[in-house]
Parts: structure tokens; C-alpha cells; sequence
């Protein structure tokens, strides 16, 4: 009996382990997806392993190309404003050139 919940403890310690660390959540949403397949593959087992290994790799390069977007929208604006800037200075540099005031 006591060897039984010993077995049961670890067990349990086990599946809090795959949840933490979302192989649970990564399980269910690959099989959830071939649950959804309207034709299924021939080959389940080949299908799981592919779509494991894409998942993570999907998310990382959907993330990138999303910092590859934001960066390329602040090099935009930063051009934009470095611009300005030059423009401002510009107006400035010739302003004092002039002896006036520049405003």
C-alpha cells in the first residue's frame, strides 16, 4: 500500500512538473490541431513530431519578424526626427550667420 502512494506522489510531482514547464499545454494544442484536421495523416505519430518541434519555432519566428517590424517603425520616426532636427539647426546656423535672431 505504501509503495502505491509513493508511486502515486511521483506521479503527481511528475505531471506538475509538465505543467509547469508547458509541455502539457504544447501536447494538447499539437493534438488538439489533429483533432481539427479534417484529413487526418497517415502517419499520427510523424504528424505530433513535426507540428512539436514547429510550434515553438513558429512563435519564435512570428516574435521576430514582430521586433523586426517595431524596429524598422522606429528607425522611420527617428529618421523623421533626426531630420527636423537638421532642419531646426539648419535654420539656426543660418539665422546667427546673419547676426539676427532666430525664432
Amino acid at each position: 500500500m505504501a509503495h502505491h502512494r509513493a508511486q502515486d506522489t511521483k506521479r503527481e510531482q511528475f505531471r506538475r512538473y509538465l505543467e509547469k514547464t508547458g509541455v502539457i499545454d504544447s501536447l494538447t494544442s499539437v493534438l488538439m490541431t489533429l483533432f481539427e484536421q479534417p484529413d487526418k495523416p497517415s502517419n499520427a505519430l510523424e504528424y505530433v513530431k513535426q507540428h512539436l518541434g514547429a510550434s515553438g519555432q513558429i512563435s519564435a519566428d512570428t516574435e521576430a519578424q514582430q521586433q523586426v517590424i517595431d524596429l524598422k517603425q522606429r528607425c522611420a520616426r527617428l529618421a523623421e526626427e533626426n531630420k527636423d532636427l537638421k532642419a531646426k539647426l539648419q535654420h539656426y546656423e543660418s539665422a546667427s550667420e546673419d547676426g539676427g535672431t532666430a525664432n
